[in-house]
Parts: structure tokens; sequence; C-alpha cells
């Protein structure tokens, strides 16, 4: 079916002002995306209790896929040309596999309020990505601050255990290594932030909430398979809050959360909207004690506080 070009129009409007009424929509559906986002970890983290991480990973992408082929269909949106199924491709490897399996995997090994310290990088691993792929050229400065706050990460998750105290654990001892968690936590912020500017470049000629659609759908055999092959021997013993997880980052980490989230770039422009994401860990440490019990200790609100202060600082000069 061939594209129409009237029906990608309204996906994609010129930037607006934030004093307009439009770019009030921009940022108020854009800080819904943003609320959204703030409960995967936690969710991940309560489901990861009773699922093992790649069934997880396969299940909620599967779901989230279904509903958006009944979407694309009900809606009649027209198929992606030859040229944007690499992004596409793109898309899924980070936001629909990458960021989903390594955080769950993490999240076997730290707690949730610990792995939102490192979502405090995701704007900028975002802006670095739109350098590359989007042929952005910020002032030298913005590089200053990236490995400020990159410097900062480091040196929190190696003063720090799992817990957030200072020192190592002696509870850990002959455990995985303390930082195996902070890694995968990493690589997690690295593909997402590409899998996010991908869609950010492709959402101006495809459409905002299309293209988080699109990528599940060209994701679900192999997820389909995925989940087919880690299937649980048993259901017996899966307690209500992995349910609830499951459910959580399903529906709205890996669909409704992007509906808000790309509309809101569409209509209030990227970069403007994009900071919105500083708020993430913040949002993500009070969901995290709030809802896991978990504490949020000095040390990863320091830490947290100090990215966040390098990302404005990095954006404000890129």
């Amino acid at each position: 079916m061939n594209a129409a070009p009237p029906s990608r129009t309204p996906s994609s409007p010129t930037p607006t002002r934030t004093g307009t009424p439009s770019g009030a929509a921009g940022w108020g559906n854009g800080l819904l995306g943003v609320l959204i986002f703030s409960g995967s970890l936690p969710a991940t983290r309560a489901a990861v209790s009773g699922f093992d991480p790649a069934f997880l990973t396969a299940a909620r992408a599967v779901i989230a896929a279904l509903i958006g082929v009944l979407l694309l269909i009900g809606l009649r949106q027209p198929r992606p040309t030859g040229r944007d199924l690499r992004s596409l491709v793109i898309v899924a490897l980070g936001v629909v596999l990458g960021f989903p399996i390594l955080t769950a995997i993490a999240l076997q090994h730290i707690p949730a309020a610990r792995s939102v310290v490192f979502i405090g990088l995701l704007p900028l691993a975002t802006a670095i990505f739109g350098v590359i792929r989007g042929g952005e050229r910020p002032r030298p400065a913005f590089w200053l601050f990236a490995l400020l706050g990159s410097a900062t990460i480091a040196g929190f998750a190696l003063a720090t255990d799992n817990s957030g105290s200072v020192g190592p654990s002696p509870s850990t001892a002959g455990a995985t290594p303390f930082w195996f968690g902070d890694a995968l936590m990493l690589a997690a912020i690295v593909v997402c932030g590409l899998g996010y500017a991908e869609g950010a470049v492709l959402s101006r000629r495809l459409g905002g909430w299309q293209v988080i659609c699109w990528a599940l759908v060209l994701s679900l055999p192999f997820m389909g398979l995925l989940g087919l092959l880690t299937w649980p021997a048993t259901w017996a013993g899966i307690g209500l809050p992995a349910w609830l997880g499951l459910a959580y980052v399903a529906l709205f980490s890996m669909l409704i959360g992007f509906i808000f989230w790309y509309c809101g770039l569409a209509i209030g422009g990227i970069a403007r909207v994009g900071q919105l994401q500083l708020l993430q860990p913040f949002f993500g440490l009070g969901l995290s004690a709030l809802l896991l019990g978990e504490t949020v200790s000095g040390a990863m609100l320091v830490a947290t506080t100090a990215v966040v202060a390098c990302v404005v600082a990095a954006k404000r000069f890129g």
C-alpha cells in the first residue's frame, strides 16, 4: 500500500514555542511519557521476582506488539518504506530488545533505586547519538560536561555497593561482582539512547507513535520465538507483584509511554521536550521507595543530582 503524505503530516508538525497551546500540549504529553517511563525500572524489578529476564523481555514485547498491530490496522496506517526498515531495526534492537533485557538482568543484581541513578545519563546518551545519527554539532563544552557526568556515575559505581552504601558489602562475597549490574545498566543506557535518537529522527517522516508500533511488529517473530523458548516450566509460585510488573512494562513502558513521548517530541520539539527526561531519575527514586520499600541513600541522591546537573549543562552548551 502506498504511503499517503497527508496521513503522515499531522504526526510530525513543526516544533512550536512553549507558550502556545500546541507547545503546552507537547510538554504535557512529554511529561506523561516521562512519568510512565519512571515506573519502568521499579516494575521490572517486581516482574523479575517471578519471571526469567528473557521471558519477561519477550512477553512484554509480544503483548505490546499485538496491541500495536490492532492500532496500525484499525487506524489504517501506511506501511513503512524500504528506507525506514533499517531505522526500525535499530529502534527495535535498542528499546524493544536491548534496554528491556539488559535492565531485567541488571535488576536481579541491583536494587531499582540504584539502577535509577544510571537513567540520569539517558538524555546525554540520546544527545550523543543525536550527533552521530542526526548530524548535530555541539560545542566543546558539551563534551566536558558529558565526561563529568560519566565520571560521576563511574565514581558512584566504584565507591558504593549494591545497597548504595559506601564500600563493598560483606554479604556479596563470592557472589556476582557488585559492578556486574552497573555494567549492564550502562550498556542499557547506550542502546536505549541509540533507540531514542533513531526513533526521534524516524518520527519526523513516519510519525511518532507509529515508530514504536512498527518496531514492535518488526520484532514480533523473534520475540514470539524467544517467549516460547523461555516459557516458564510452571506458573505456580509467581506472585501478584510479578504479574502486575509484567502488565505495567508491557502496556505502559513498551507502548503507551511511547505514544505520549513521541507525541510530545513531535508537537513540542525533540530538543526542548527531550529535556523532561532529566526529571525521570527523581521520579524513579520516589517510586522505588514508595512501591518497593527500597532505601534511597544520600549517595544515590547526590550522584543523581550531580549527573542531572552535568546533563543540564551539556544541553545548555550543546
